[in-house]
């Protein structure tokens, strides 16, 4: 039996409230997806997960599985007047998020929806209490905006999402529906 040290464990507990803080933040974007919908301003959703099982379910209906490969942008839809809006979501109870925490597969494909007239960004949670809407050229090109690799909320002041009573998180506020001419 190995024996944890007090440094894994700290580490497991870190690991484990980041995802719990993860899986928040996406609960708080799908409350506010349904929202757009419900008032027809936009149908978007999380995208899912390829994935490939690697063994029959359990007795309980659980089974072990693989990503088949990269990961694409979080949430994919449509804006009503047809424009289409990509976003990839991320979470970080540090002060800062670094560029990289973006994948090369789904910056390509928010480089593409961008360069085709698609709402393309990341939509970033800091402590879960601050959330911004990060357009996509901005991010990619975060070295020369910003003069790192790294963004903190002080440095992006500009692209702070609202937050609605009962707590919808309004970010696509500002965002023109209509495909540009």
């Amino acid at each position: 039996m190995k024996v944890k040290t007090a440094a894994s464990i700290r580490r497991s507990y870190i690991g484990d409230r980041s995802r719990a803080e993860g899986a928040g933040f996406e609960a708080i974007i799908s409350s506010a997806c349904d929202y757009y919908r419900a008032i027809g301003r936009a149908d978007i959703e999380k995208t899912p997960e390829p994935m490939k099982p690697l063994g029959g379910a359990d007795r309980s209906g659980r089974f072990l599985a693989c990503y088949t490969k990269q990961a694409q942008p979080d949430y994919k839809g449509v804006l009503s007047g047809g424009r289409a809006v990509v976003f990839e979501a991320k979470h970080t109870d540090t002060g800062r998020l670094l560029s990289d925490r973006v994948s090369a597969e789904q910056a390509a494909c928010l480089r593409r929806i961008s360069r085709l007239g698609g709402i393309a960004f990341v939509l970033c949670s800091f402590n879960g209490r601050e959330f911004y809407r990060i357009p996509w050229l901005i991010w990619e090109d975060m070295k020369n905006v910003f003069g790192r690799k790294y963004i903190t909320p002080a440095d992006v002041g500009a692209y702070r999402v609202r937050v609605a009573a009962p707590g919808v998180l309004l970010f696509l506020e500002g965002v023109e529906t209509n495909a540009p001419d």
